[in-house]
């Protein structure tokens, strides 16, 4: 039976750069880096050449699950991947919402950074469960996609 959340993860190209972005223009809080090249990573993932950097990140105002963290990065460093295409409608695709008290300061904050939006401004959620609130999509440096999103008042109330 699963318990609680330990953390997600994306396979990233340069985590230095990937750091930068999730740290420096997101404002995640970096809470671990480690580089593993051992056995143990080498059975775990099912590589016989694994070399992985890592990077952990929480959320700054949050306190993170029991693992400390909530989003995790690693490069491999060996085997060197291959770019996919992380289009949101291809199988195998994921994405990660952040939650935002306000989703218009937030868009434009970021958007003064350099990140790149699908869209021109943030969509107001017409239907289903979020309907109120306002959501936009945008992508980190390897066109992963990530999410901000407002919720209704009415999410919010039941939180």
């Amino acid at each position: 039976m699963l318990v609680d959340t330990w953390h997600f993860s994306f396979t990233v190209s340069d985590i230095e750069q990937s750091i930068a972005f999730y740290r420096d223009v997101l404002g995640m809080r970096l809470v671990h880096e480690q580089e593993q090249a051992n056995e143990y990573t080498r059975k775990f993932v099912g590589y016989p050449d694994a070399h992985l950097k890592v990077a952990q990140f929480a959320i700054a105002a949050k306190q993170s699950p029991r693992s400390g963290h909530i989003l995790e990065l690693v490069q491999y460093v060996a085997p060197k991947g291959v770019k996919v295409d992380t289009a949101t409608p291809n199988p195998g695709t994921a994405h990660l919402a952040f939650e935002v008290d306000d989703i218009h300061a937030e868009f434009a904050r970021l958007k003064g950074l350099g990140v790149r939006f699908r869209s021109e401004t943030p969509i107001a959620i017409e239907a289903g469960i979020n309907k109120g609130g306002y959501t936009c999509y945008f992508l980190d440096p390897d066109d992963i996609t990530l999410e901000i999103i407002q919720p209704p008042a009415h999410r919010l109330a039941s939180s």
